[in-house]
């Protein structure tokens, strides 16, 4: 079977992303390009026994190399030179992606041209003449709708037929006589100069040594190389002279005048500008009074569904771990002949007590992706971005600044990544300081425990909060740094693409929802996994009293000795005790950690009735599979709770988890001096501002520089404090809680 590569190539909301899913389905992985920390994609399908790779470049508005993303992209086809490039292209914005098109194909390399989004462009009541856009084109072209599943054995067969030919056309695109003349002097010397012909098409090498593309003169920069960049200076010079603008300049402009002559011949438009389904609803939706209503009101929705409707699922996951899970662990250890060895003691209050206490938010983070991938999946969230405009405008950025903010709500690191689509320097790292405010998915996990244990009857009001105020204080963080170390007269311009309302499929939810997950699921079975086996470690350690391994007094344990020494910091905060301290600590490997840590060092033990009194193996399998529909069931009627709807009578919480929530509650209200409430706040808020995880940190150092990394460190550990210790200390002040 022959293997052959194929690269995929596309501006942004082009639908590139899932044309790939539909090749590769399942025989895909997400890593990063060498060397880089952008997310690289690469899949493999069959198709008339040739084995294709799929490679998903990054989405690029061109080839310039002047982001990253376009460097990795153009880097890409030039190094592996693929067999094909797929070229995608909205055709219901036809003529800017078109640009793309054309300098993919300078490359010299074969090129599929994928028409997608047709449906869009009936909407729109555009017609293609698809023969007469190949012909001008020299390329193959395919019309499919992708999110519909539609065209696809079509692209496959063309991918098949030009992977074999390998024929490479170029399109009838000419510059002024004048440029055309210098690229072909300039091929011509290319390729008579050794070595470089077998590296670079030569008349894509000309082109971009008029252009004076920084990157490629770098890449030249060698005997043979420098030889050849004279031979451009001088070949150019005399005609430079009295040109008006530059050759880059002249040869964009030939590339547009091309595009738009070709959109003419085979476009046919409505005689009058027919009004969109998308622009009627952004009449309301980007209305400067009703955006940020809209955009705060279905924040609001998506914190109910997090909190409400993903609860019946949290208790069932939690009551599979805490119950059967565990039940079976212990039977099989009693069987080896291993039941009350230090063996137990790690499986049961090591890895099941702290990995099983994150796990058990795995549905509060499904829900948070599915609403998140609805959102962005609907084309809402670019409207997010053009809605916050306004506000961000206050800190000295702008609405493009927020979409990383918004990648944030999901994960910091990406977040952080994703600052590289501005262009401003500045803008990127005032934004990459900002962005860890923005309350990721692992600090949910901490706001669902507390808020329950708490403020369990406004405890969706009191997550909303949370995350509000991440976005408020990053705000006003960033107005400050805006008056002082990035004072600056210089505006940012503001142009970003709205991508027009789509309705999300169940194929693009599940993959956008299972791709963040799984990265959840993936951290909770090795970086949590070994953080709770050493916190394990460290809590059956003795270091006084008279306790031997595995049989130690919690507040005797090497743990509790490390954490007192960090506790008086936390005093004025109301929550100075070694465990509190304890999980704040280990919340800098991962803030998931924070609730297995909880889970571990305020551990219950089990009564002796129950121990003697353990479900049969029948019982417990009836258990999750009965309790499951009654969740399934408890989660239907939970959604008119975000309404305020409230569809269910008091149901006692169960005893494990009530233990565990008065064991908190009981140490907090010890710690705070029977403030438990303001401490909680206060803990809270520390968690929302102090430094993010330890990943996230050092993603901050490789794209900002270590200077700004301890910026952020030390800053946010600062803020975190003295915001704890004045909610603490005003509350006390004003009696409050």
């Amino acid at each position: 079977m022959k293997d052959l590569a194929i690269a995929l190539a596309g501006n942004p909301n082009s639908g590139k992303s899932t044309v790939f899913n539909e090749l590769t389905g399942s025989h895909q992985h997400v890593g990063n390009w060498p060397g880089k920390t952008v997310e690289k994609k690469e899949g493999h399908f069959q198709h008339q026994d040739f084995n294709f790779t799929v490679v998903d470049l990054p989405g690029t508005y061109s080839l310039t190399a002047y982001s990253q993303e376009e460097k990795i992209a153009r880097d890409f086809i030039i190094e592996r030179k693929p067999d094909a490039v797929i070229s995608i292209v909205d055709a219901a914005n036809l003529e800017r992606n078109l640009y793309l098109t054309l300098q993919v194909l300078e490359l010299g390399v074969p090129v599929i041209l994928v028409l997608n989004m047709m449906d869009l462009a009936r909407q729109n009541q555009l017609s293609i003449d698809e023969d007469k856009l190949s012909a001008a084109l020299n390329v193959p072209v395919v019309a499919m709708t992708a999110r519909e599943g539609k065209g696809f054995e079509a692209l496959k067969n063309a991918i098949f037929d030009i992977a074999n030919q390998r024929e490479v056309k170029r399109p009838a695109l000419s510059y002024t006589s004048t440029i055309d003349e210098l690229i072909s002097r300039l091929s011509e010397v290319a390729v008579q100069t050794s070595g470089l012909a077998q590296s670079y098409n030569p008349r894509w090498l000309a082109i971009k040594l008029l252009e004076k593309d920084t990157d490629i003169l770098d890449r030249l920069n060698n005997d043979s190389g420098q030889a050849l960049i004279d031979s451009a200076e001088e070949i150019s010079k005399p005609f430079l002279k009295d040109a008006e603008f530059s050759f880059e300049t002249q040869m964009a402009e030939s590339r547009y005048q091309f595009i738009h002559q070709v959109i003419q011949d085979v476009v046919q438009r409505p005689k009058q500008r027919v009004e969109s389904p998308s622009d009627k609803i952004d009449r309301i939706v980007t209305n400067r009074f009703l955006g940020i209503p809209i955009f705060l009101a279905l924040m609001w929705i998506v914190f109910k569904l997090t909190t409400d409707v993903a609860d019946p699922f949290l208790r069932w996951v939690e009551g599979v771990i805490g119950g059967p899970l565990t039940h079976w662990v212990i039977a099989i250890l009693g069987i080896l002949g291993l039941s009350g060895s230090w063996v137990e003691s790690l499986l049961v209050d090591g890895i099941i007590a702290g990995v099983g206490g994150v796990l058990v938010f795995f549905p509060v983070m499904m829900m948070l992706y599915l609403a998140l991938a609805l959102l962005e999946d609907s084309g809402y969230m670019a409207r997010a971005a053009f809605v916050m405009d306004r506000l961000m405008k206050g800190v000295g950025l702008h609405g493009k600044s927020f979409l990383p903010m918004i990648v944030g709500f999901g994960c910091t690191v990406p977040a952080i990544y994703a600052t590289r689509t501005l262009e401003n320097e500045r803008d990127r790292i005032l934004t990459g300081l900002l962005v860890p405010f923005m309350s990721c998915g692992a600090r949910l996990p901490v706001y669902v425990l507390f808020a329950e244990i708490f403020f369990p009857d406004n405890a969706s009001l009191v997550i909303f909060s949370l995350y509000l105020t991440g976005v408020v204080v990053a705000i006003l963080l960033g107005i400050v740094l805006k008056k002082t170390l990035f004072k600056t007269n210089e505006v940012s311009p503001f142009v970003m693409e709205l991508p027009p309302y789509r309705l999300p499929t169940f194929k693009g939810i599940w993959a956008h929802m299972w791709e963040r997950s799984s990265h959840f699921i993936k951290r909770a079975w090795t970086l949590i996994m070994a953080t709770s086996i050493v916190i394990w470690v460290l809590l059956a350690l003795p270091v006084k009293g008279g306790g031997s391994f595995a049989n130690t007094r919690i507040d005797e344990s090497a743990f509790s000795a490390a954490s007192s020494i960090v506790s008086p910091v936390f005093a004025p905060a109301g929550f100075g005790s070694w465990q509190a301290s304890g999980s704040l600590i280990t919340g800098f490997v991962a803030k998931e950690v924070v609730v297995s840590t909880i889970s571990q060092v305020y551990g219950v033990e089990e009564s002796s009735e129950e121990a003697e009194s353990a479900p049969t193996f029948i019982e417990d399998a009836s258990f999750i599979v009965t309790s499951f529909f009654t969740s399934t069931w408890d989660a239907v009627r939970s959604i008119p709770l975000v309404v305020g709807i409230d569809l269910f009578d008091e149901e006692p919480e169960e005893e494990e988890s009530l233990a565990l929530m008065t064991a908190v509650q009981n140490g907090f209200e010890e710690s705070s001096g029977g403030h438990g409430k303001l401490a909680a706040a206060g803990f809270l808020l520390f968690t929302l501002l102090y430094t993010p995880c330890m990943v996230a940190v050092a993603a901050a150092r490789q794209e900002f520089g270590s200077r700004i990394m301890w910026y952020s460190i030390l800053g946010q550990l600062v803020l975190a404090w003295v915001v704890a210790v004045l909610v603490f200390q005003l509350g006390l002040l004003f009696n409050i809680g």
